[in-house]
């Protein structure tokens, strides 16, 4: 499952639970183009989209597990963009025309099971370019700069928006959304401010895979310190009394440790502060994009990640998502922060020994804080400016994304997470994936970071410093002191600061913060 990009390791994979549309189509012999390219003969869309479905979809065993009948629906068929689209009216515009899709090369072969569905529907041919995993960014940067891509499509981490976004190497999807009806309203809002929008620019991506952290826990270890049942709201209401009850799970039983967490050098540790300085009410710039985030937030957000590393599972220093999750799915972890298909990936035997044993609970508070549980990562899938075929490119990337398939991968827990609210509000969906209630309450307050030209890079360079307060080298307070100057030196060579910021902060702002001004549930 795990593809290097640009020397970071993701966690997804490209959509590897839609591989049986790709043979159910195969078998039935569908042949989409003659020899000169052009459009042949074409499927009934009906009978293409019949196969997109739980039974041929979703796992047997996860079918078993949960009872599902093969015709269950996980989406609301309204607002699955593949079932409202017009089809023949797409055909009619774009058959024989010809896509090129750039991914990761550990993903061609996953990507490939979508071209034949995809095909069959639109008439539109998917070339796949596979770009090296380890040179992605520094190829599609040069390629770009080149003006001349060798694709027109690309799915990408999506803190690397600012990036691509800030050059105006993405082209604008807001036509084509309103041309072809797709529900891009449907995603809660913090996914359409940063995985979509894109500062004052419009809608320049959709998005892909549609993250959040949260805190798992094993109810049979929680229940024997508690000294009682274990709920999703009240037995660990509070980072204060996670910090209390984390030594106490250490000597439950033997090889689980209390907490899980990531805080390996770089974004990885940068991502847990802002989880959990984000409820401390973390504000990473003021209006004029001067970071400010070594203010009291920023400080004990990290001395709360200081406090529970030493009731922390041995090497969370070096911890990354692999090392996370192999020593939570292996039962070694009582309490984790980390992404919610921890929560989903946890009941599914083939992929853990927890089993039932595991419950996501709401984001513990702080006291005079806020409710903000963290949007932070990701990916979205974008179109090149320089395309011949933008608007081809855009159907094939809305058929990627759209909520069937979507919540197909959340059954199949292969962790390409769902950002639709008719998703994940489906009680259908919700059987299946145990994060899913809590998961979906939390968007409407979430916390992320902006997509800053760079923003990558800047994650790294606050997580190295944050790794040097875990492991004992620095304080919280000149560790942040320090990241401040190293962030502001990144974005003044991006061009802040200095008359006309390459971001429009007004425009930006409110996909800071979904909970702004609301009444928190809790």
């Amino acid at each position: 499952m795990l593809a290097k990009k640009s020397g970071l390791i993701t966690r997804r994979s490209l959509l590897k639970s839609t591989a049986a549309t790709g043979a159910v189509l195969a078998a039935g012999g569908v042949n989409m183009f003659n020899v000169n390219g052009a459009f042949a003969a074409m499927a009934n869309p009906a009978d293409v989209l019949k196969d997109i479905s739980v039974g041929k979809m979703v796992k047997k065993e996860y079918r078993d597990q949960y009872k599902l009948g093969d015709s269950d629906e996980l989406w609301d068929s309204a607002k699955d963009w593949i079932r409202t689209a017009d089809w023949e009216g797409i055909r009619k515009e774009h058959a024989g025309k010809t896509v090129r899709f750039a991914i990761g090369a550990a993903d061609r072969e996953s990507a490939q099971d979508q071209v034949a569905p995809f095909e069959a529907l639109s008439g539109i041919k998917i070339e796949l370019v596979a770009i090296p995993d380890d040179s992605m960014y520094d190829k599609v940067v040069a390629e770009f700069l080149g003006g001349n891509a060798s694709f027109d499509a690309i799915q990408f981490f999506s803190p690397w928006l600012g990036d691509f976004g800030a050059q105006g190497f993405l082209k604008p999807l807001n036509e084509y959304i309103d041309k072809w009806k797709v529900p891009f309203s449907d995603f809660y809002e913090t996914y359409q401010a940063n995985y979509g929008n894109w500062a004052d620019k419009g809608v320049l991506g959709l998005p892909f895979d549609c993250d959040i952290q949260q805190v798992h826990v094993r109810p049979s270890i929680m229940k024997k310190v508690l000294g009682g049942e274990v709920d999703r709201m009240t037995s660990i209401p509070t980072y204060d009394e996670m910090i209390r009850l984390a030594p106490e799970l250490n000597k439950v039983e033997k090889g689980v440790n209390g907490i899980g967490m990531m805080c390996g050098r770089g974004f990885w540790a940068t991502y847990t502060w802002q989880h959990i300085a984000a409820q401390y009410g973390l504000e990473l710039f003021n209006d004029k994009w001067e970071p400010i985030f070594n203010g009291d937030a920023g400080v004990k957000g990290l001395e709360t990640i200081v406090a529970l590393s030493k009731h922390a599972i041995e090497g969370v220093a070096a911890a990354d998502w692999p090392t996370n999750r192999a020593a939570w799915l292996g039962g070694q972890v009582a309490c984790n922060i980390s992404w919610q298909d921890s929560g989903t990936q946890a009941t599914r035997a083939d992929q853990s020994k927890i089993g039932d044993d595991v419950l996501t609970i709401y984001e513990p508070r702080v006291a005079g804080g806020t409710y903000a549980p963290p949007n932070i990562a990701g990916s979205t899938s974008c179109v090149a400016v320089t395309s011949p075929e933008p608007e081809a490119a855009f159907l094939m990337l809305a058929y990627l994304t759209t909520a069937s398939i979507m919540a197909i991968n959340e059954a199949n827990a292969n962790g390409v997470a769902p950002g639709y609210r008719s998703v994940l509000t489906n009680e259908k969906l919700r059987a299946v994936s145990q994060p899913a209630k809590v998961w979906s309450e939390a968007l409407d307050y979430a916390w992320c970071a902006p997509r800053l030209p760079q923003g990558f890079q800047i994650d790294q360079e606050i997580g190295f410093l944050i790794n040097k307060v875990v492991v004992g080298e620095m304080q919280p307070k000149a560790a942040l002191d320090e990241a401040v100057v190293k962030v502001k030196d990144i974005m003044t060579k991006n061009g802040f600061y200095a008359g006309k910021d390459p971001m429009n902060f007004a425009a930006t702002e409110p996909g800071f913060w979904m909970g702004k001004g609301k009444t928190a549930p809790f």
